[in-house]
């Protein structure tokens, strides 16, 4: 028996660490593409042999990236509070207000969830033209004011609350936005925090929708720039587009880490009920 456990830890241990390897094996390859100085080759061993950050200032230089970073900040500054504040009434709107069709609506937000993207960005694409929003920052936030997944993930976490705390409070005096605000906001923090980082990590690496409203390079978020250096760059120097990958990755991966117990209990409580 003392066999059988160890030769399943042992498996355990090594399927563990062939999925780090699968997951943290191409940041890191990236990161020391991009660190590799200009008299060492790509191809040149795995390491660099005298790292540098050379290759980071440049790209940040030749490729315009403070631009399409400040772009990608002040569209995602707009679309992660927006979303939640939206979300989180329209999902409370859900699970405590027993309006006629509610189940309906609720039925109609879940399946808009199955409709891809590609169906709808056509005549989303006009409505935007149409309401002076393409190369705007409140353009490229329109998918992510309100979302179906954040509204219905956010009803699952109301409903977790107990009413009797609701009850008490409108016995106390207070009124149903102050309920909303005062009471069950604050008892559903960790799930705020995962629709942040949903929110965020989607907006901040949007691709298809900033390609599609945007006309102007002076509006190019971070995703469009680094596409536009792989093909502007003499036959795509990959020091270059590495370090340029890295500087766009980061912030994601820094706000995963910090707030990730709170993604993980948010998740928890976002989960399925009633």
């Amino acid at each position: 028996m003392k066999r059988k456990r160890i030769v399943k830890k042992l498996l355990v241990y090594l399927v563990m660490i062939a999925i780090t390897v699968v997951t943290v094996g191409p940041f890191l390859y990236t990161t020391f593409i991009a660190l590799k100085s200009p008299g060492q080759g790509i191809y040149d061993g795995l390491l660099p042999t005298d790292p540098t950050i050379t290759n980071f200032i440049d790209a940040f230089n030749k490729a315009n990236l403070g631009t399409f970073l400040l772009n990608t900040v002040i569209v995602t500054a707009i679309a992660v509070p927006l979303n939640i504040i939206f979300s989180s009434l329209a999902g409370y709107a859900l699970a405590r207000i027993d309006f006629k069709g509610r189940t309906l609506v609720l039925t109609i937000i879940i399946s808009t969830m199955t409709v891809p993207f590609q169906l709808y960005m056509a005549p989303l694409f006009q409505i935007a033209g149409d309401l002076g929003l393409r190369n705007t920052h409140i353009g490229l936030t329109i998918l992510q004011i309100a979302t179906a997944f954040g509204i219905y993930f956010m009803r699952q976490a109301f409903l977790n609350i107990p009413k009797d705390l609701e009850e008490s409070a409108y016995l106390d005096g207070a009124n149903r936005f102050q309920v909303w605000l005062l009471v069950a906001m604050p008892l559903v923090k960790p799930t705020i925090i995962s629709l942040a980082i949903y929110t965020f990590t989607f907006t901040w690496g949007d691709y298809l929708w900033p390609l599609i409203n945007t006309t102007e390079s002076s509006m190019y978020t971070l995703s469009i720039g680094l596409a536009q250096m792989s093909q502007n760059f003499d036959g795509g120097n990959l020091k270059l587009i590495s370090a340029a990958s890295i500087l766009t990755t980061l912030p994601s991966l820094m706000i995963f880490i910090w707030l990730q117990k709170y993604f993980i209990k948010g998740a928890t409580d976002g989960a399925v009920k009633g």
